[in-house]
């Protein structure tokens, strides 16, 4: 089958971008995966990379950039990203950390590490990366394991049954962290999923009974449907990164809860998230 468009140089730039749907990719690799030559596929890249459909992690990989969570927010297939990217970008202008959106995807699928094997995983769904400097990049797409890291902990806090037994077994958290994340409605991790970096994460709750283990979170209401995360080196948020930006990221939770609820356009963030 033909999959070309007649448009030499768009046909190209689809070939970059599909090369980096699967996770962060090298110029060597990109090269490979398009059959594209080398200075072709560099000038591609660079060029998506200044429309923000490129982004690069710390390695200086390529991956998917977070403009394309913006169209794809913007195409309205799915609410919770419609709603919750406009405030991913003010939690990340207000921390001035990474800040993701997690959804529990059971056994494998994505990209990156921890798919496959029917092992269970959470996929970054959305994302709004700090600009410049040092920082913890995400791509979107990514499955990251349920066994380490604050936005697991948050999938996890409320559950029930196999599925929280399951992680356990695996897990660098215990039954007890989890009881202190249902507790606060916030969990924070350092150094957990990978060295160098710590984050914090939230609950977004939709409508319905809050349910799971222990029952609701405070102020929690409605099931939880997803993580809200901030990122970044440790070196910035410190081993106690709650102390800087637990406030913010629940608000941001709540928020997104709220927008889901009541189907309303984003409003400014409130004062306790402006950190």
């Amino acid at each position: 089958m033909n999959d070309t468009s007649g448009v030499g140089v768009l046909d190209k730039a689809v070939s970059v971008l599909g090369a980096a749907e699967s996770g962060p990719v090298t110029l060597a690799q990109l090269v490979t995966a398009t059959g594209l030559a080398r200075p072709t596929a560099h000038r591609i890249a660079v060029a998506l990379e200044h429309h923000r459909l490129l982004a690069r992690d710390v390695q200086g990989r390529f991956i998917l950039g977070p403009r394309v969570a913006e169209l794809a927010s913007a195409a309205g297939e799915d609410r919770l990203l419609a709603v919750a990217q406009p405030v991913l970008i003010q939690l990340r202008d207000a921390t001035g950390e990474s800040a993701q959106l997690y959804r529990f995807a059971g056994g494998g699928g994505g990209s990156g590490g921890g798919g496959g094997g029917g092992v269970d995983v959470r996929i970054c769904v959305a994302a709004a990366e700090r600009a410049s400097g040092l920082r913890d990049t995400v791509p979107v797409g990514a499955a990251l394991p349920m066994t380490a890291g604050s936005a697991a902990q948050v999938l996890l806090a409320w559950e029930e049954g196999e599925r929280m037994h399951r992680a356990l077994r695996g897990a660098k958290f215990t039954a007890a962290t989890l009881a202190g994340v249902r507790r606060r409605g916030w969990a924070a991790s350092a150094a957990e999923r990978e060295a160098g970096v710590a984050s914090v994460s939230a609950p977004v709750r939709g409508s319905g009974g809050a349910g799971g283990a222990g029952g609701g979170s405070a102020g929690g209401h409605g099931r939880v449907l997803a993580a809200v995360s901030v990122s970044g080196p440790i070196e910035r948020l410190t081993r106690s990164p709650g102390r800087l930006h637990a406030a913010a990221v629940v608000a941001a939770g709540e928020r997104i809860g709220e927008l889901l609820r009541a189907d309303s356009a984003p409003r400014p963030l409130p004062a306790r998230m402006r950190t």
